[in-house]
């Protein structure tokens, strides 16, 4: 049973259908490991009572005519910043320490209806807001990798959680790297989609629709056959990526032909690239043109400060979107960005999401010439646990989660889907992704490509040596 709690979902909904192994066993095995594991880690949050009786009843209708949906009985761990009916959702911020939604998003709604049983709520900086998995309300959540290191944010607890075996794959959210990041500290596969592809209902949209859920898998068919059962559109939603031609699981396998690949080591806001890093992407693009493809070293020309300056504009109204919120109950960055929200006039907003979309349309010119874009994920190796927070000034502990963020944001400013795939680990044993950036609703190209470069160079049996 340990071997598979480190099985992609996907074989294990099928070992679950052929009655190989029951969910109940499934929810067992995470409960064990999460209940041993995790206090070390502290990747969830919240631990769902009803999930082993959630897995007798799927276990139940098994072997009866009625036909399963295709993750019948698989676990799955939820981001603590979506709302989930009647389990507890903290946002990690005190003023909703005991909030219990009354109603499910649409998108988890849809993984429910695809068989996921909820296991728990994974841990998240408060709101979401930084690049780094530490909160007053719930506490630092550890990389399974180094426990001294983060696992990156805000979807951190989510990685962690999955790198360690505690649950077989996991939903995130990606409002400036905050899948992807984590995946590229903890040696996972994330993809960040398109712009309107995974519905917020039955929220409107916010930050210009910067963000959007995902999914973060030990491989790229899981993600796929995730993406596949989050995706759709909803009644109301202000954006709508065009529905892929076919189910995204049959682009895993499918040849890419050969792609025209930009390189760059360039990050959009001034941020120091370590060597490491810098030569993991350049072993990255090596690996692909082995593979056929052209690669180029090519300036996307997001080097901008007006396009830092107006993305912050924006972002800092993330947790001021919350219309009943306190401030006083809120910690010391999230305070100073939603006073700052509060004090910039509705005529500087507009402003700021009329620049920026300048210059997303200016820096998008590149996929004229390229399918794709290839940069490290992170412009540095995972940072220890409070590193950002070594800064007292919040203004200043910004300016370090923005240099984070220096590869990754531009693709949530123009809603472009990328991915992080986990092709190096440093000197040290740490991971470090590589991102590759598509076209306009392009996941089927990233999707393929990433299927061959997985097979070319496989991920999934490394694990972390702590939890095995």
């Amino acid at each position: 049973m340990s071997d598979i709690a480190f099985m992609p979902a996907t074989e294990q909904a099928d070992l679950v259908r052929k009655q190989e192994v029951s969910p109940v066993e499934l929810m067992e095995l995470y409960l064990e490991r999460i209940d041993r594991l995790d206090p070390a880690l502290n990747s969830y949050v919240t631990v769902v009572d009803s999930a082993v009786a959630a897995a007798r009843e799927a276990e139940q209708r098994i072997g009866t005519t009625e036909e399963l949906p295709p993750f019948h009985g698989v676990p799955i761990a939820i981001k603590d910043l979506n709302e989930t009916a009647g389990i507890r959702t903290t946002f990690s911020c005190k003023q909703y320490a005991n909030y219990v939604p009354a109603q499910d998003t649409a998108m988890v709604k849809r993984l429910k209806d695809a068989g996921f049983i909820l296991i728990g709520k994974t841990n998240t900086p408060e709101f979401g807001t930084v690049p780094q998995t530490e909160s007053e309300l719930n506490g630092v959540c550890r990389n399974p990798w180094s426990l001294d290191r983060t696992p990156g944010g805000s979807s951190g607890g989510a990685a962690a959680a999955l790198a360690a075996g505690l649950c077989p794959v996991a939903q995130g959210s990606d409002g400036g790297g905050s899948i992807r990041i984590p995946a590229s500290c903890c040696g996972l596969f994330g993809i960040k989609p398109a712009r309107g592809r995974i519905s917020h209902a039955p929220a409107g949209d916010s930050l210009f629709g910067f963000a959007t859920d995902g999914p973060i898998a030990r491989t790229v068919a899981d993600a796929a056959a995730v993406l596949d059962v989050m995706s759709g559109y909803e009644i109301g939603d202000p954006h709508w990526a065009p529905p892929p031609q076919r189910p995204f699981i049959e682009e895993v396998g499918a040849d890419p032909g050969p792609l025209r690949i930009a390189f760059t080591l360039q990050p959009a806001i001034e941020a120091e690239v370590e060597p490491e890093v810098a030569q993991a992407a350049t072993e990255s693009a090596e690996l692909l043109e082995s593979l056929g493809h052209t690669v180029e070293e090519a300036d996307p020309g997001w080097f901008d400060p007006t396009l830092s300056a107006s993305f912050i504009t924006i972002f800092q109204g993330l947790a001021a979107d919350f219309l009943d919120l306190d401030v006083a109950q809120t910690e010391p960055l999230n305070r100073m960005l939603t006073e700052s929200a509060r004090s910039t006039s509705m005529i500087d907003y507009l402003r700021a999401g009329t620049a920026l979309s300048g210059a997303v349309r200016r820096i998008m010119s590149l996929w004229d010439r390229y399918e794709l874009l290839l940069t490290p994920t992170m412009p540095v190796t995972p940072r220890p646990v409070g590193w950002m927070f070594e800064e007292a000034d919040p203004w200043a502990q910004l300016a370090r989660a923005s240099t984070i963020v220096a590869f990754t944001a531009p693709a949530n400013a123009s809603g472009q889907p990328a991915v992080s795939l986990p092709l190096q680990w440093s000197s040290d044993g740490l991971p470090i992704g590589t991102q590759l950036i598509g076209g306009p609703a392009g996941e089927a190209t990233l999707l393929r490509v990433s299927a061959q470069v997985e097979e070319a160079r496989p991920w999934a049996h490394r694990h972390p040596p702590s939890v095995l």
